[in-house]
């Protein structure tokens, strides 16, 4: 068996939410038991902390890795989607898992396979488990996929659970209001274990008290412990923060190698939950805390997050896809210097995109297209949907062809950005 051969009966025999979308999704975690019964609860032989959250949970838990990377930890990381190769979900040390590891796995537990047919995720899941005890990690950071409570990546139990925020997301499987949705998310928190929750939100705060005092879990809040009023960039686009609690300056120059402005919400958290590991006995130096956010990127590999692609013109790509992470990029962009703006835009089929339509800018010229997946919108529907909201452009049948035709119409200081989703980023990577 090829990895390509391998790769491809993962995507293809094994239900995948992230491309088919409902029909993929299980609410249970019978399977995931089963399987962690099968490799013997691997999982219990390190370190975890685990993260979960509607927008941010994939920078908060590379920030992690990253810092712990730095403080010299053996450290595996466990993230979805990936963007350009399956391997970059599971890695170690920043290092994605080797791709006779996941033929090798593929082959060996073919039988089990067969027998419990898992989702894809519940796979994925199991082969990451099992990969850190194999290379004898210290801890690992797991992202959850999606939600919390039913999550493949809940049987863990961690030193920290963390929940970045609560948004609009996934609504027809986790409810359509914040309450419901924090509720299922609050399903990672384990009794006794330790819980940050990134943004303080009035709507859903009391979720998380009342759970957290049922569960006797300590309760933090990270942006009431830390904050950052502002932040500046260097020449090399590193974001420079500083950072306050109760008023005093505690991080001077903070450099994080992550340009997005939201990402000094996720920087908050992610100063947080190394405060609560450090008391909990980890040994992480501020020394740590500076390289290893500095380095974010280089040292684990993170894609697609205000992530700069060309310039004259310059081109800009992220995966930011429901309202929250919208909001985000489209104050960003407001505040960015462009002379035209252009907007590669794709989306996928089964999400309320009305209201994500309704936020864009309305003075940009777009380019609708759809992502190489069977869950991608129509790109004519798009464009049809886009114009009832005052969105001019046309609609182009892939992700490339809309990008080369955006290419050709802005002029050195026109500002191109891609995203809507994480598949026309990944399409365009």
């Amino acid at each position: 068996m090829t990895y390509e051969e391998a790769t491809q009966f993962l995507f293809e025999q094994l239900p995948m939410y992230q491309r088919q979308g409902k029909s993929a999704y299980k609410a249970d975690l019978n399977t995931t038991i089963q399987l962690d019964e099968y490799f013997e609860h691997p999982h219990r032989n390190y370190k975890t902390i685990h993260v979960a959250g509607t927008n941010g949970k994939g920078s908060v838990s590379h920030m992690l890795a990253s810092v712990l990377m730095q403080a010299g930890y053996k450290t595996g990381l466990y993230t979805s989607p990936h963007l350009k190769d399956f391997r970059e979900r599971i890695r170690i040390n920043g290092v994605p898992v080797p791709k006779e590891e996941v033929i090798s796995f593929v082959g060996d537990h073919a039988e089990i396979i067969n027998k419990l047919k898992p989702s894809f995720f519940e796979m994925t899941a199991a082969m990451a488990f099992e990969y850190f005890k194999k290379e004898k990690v210290d801890v690992s950071v797991i992202e959850v996929g999606m939600g919390g409570r039913l999550d493949s990546t809940n049987i863990i139990t961690p030193d920290l659970s963390i929940i970045t925020n609560i948004g609009l997301d996934h609504t027809q499987f986790l409810g359509n209001t914040k309450q419901l949705i924090a509720k299922e998310k609050a399903g990672i928190i384990k009794p006794h274990i330790p819980v940050l929750i990134g943004e303080t939100d009035n709507e859903t705060k009391d979720v998380f008290i009342e759970v957290t005092n049922q569960k006797q879990s300590p309760l933090k809040f990270a942006d009431k412990i830390y904050n950052i009023p502002f932040s500046t960039f260097s020449a090399n686009n590193k974001q420079i923060m500083q950072v306050h609690s109760k008023k005093e300056l505690v991080f001077k120059d903070l450099k994080v190698s992550l340009s997005g402005w939201y990402q000094r919400k996720n920087t908050v958290t992610a100063l947080a939950a190394i405060e609560i590991l450090k008391s909990a006995g980890y040994n992480i130096e501020r020394s740590h805390i500076y390289e290893g956010l500095e380095n974010v990127q280089k040292s684990t590999g993170l894609l697609g997050r205000w992530q700069i692609l060309g310039s004259n013109p310059r081109i800009i790509c992220d995966t930011g896809h429901n309202e929250g992470g919208v909001k985000a990029i489209v104050e960003q962009i407001k505040n960015t210097p462009y002379h035209n703006l252009h907007i590669v835009w794709g989306t996928v089929n089964d999400k309320d995109i009305k209201k994500i339509l309704s936020i864009l800018p309305k003075d940009a010229k777009y380019y609708f297209t759809k992502a190489s997946i069977p869950r991608a919108l129509d790109e004519k529907i798009l464009w049809q949907k886009a114009g009832n909201e005052g969105l001019k452009g046309n609609y182009y049948p892939d992700a490339v062809t809309a990008l080369n035709e955006a290419k050709k119409e802005a002029i050195p200081n026109d500002l191109i950005f891609i995203g809507g989703s994480t598949f026309i980023v990944a399409d365009i990577l």
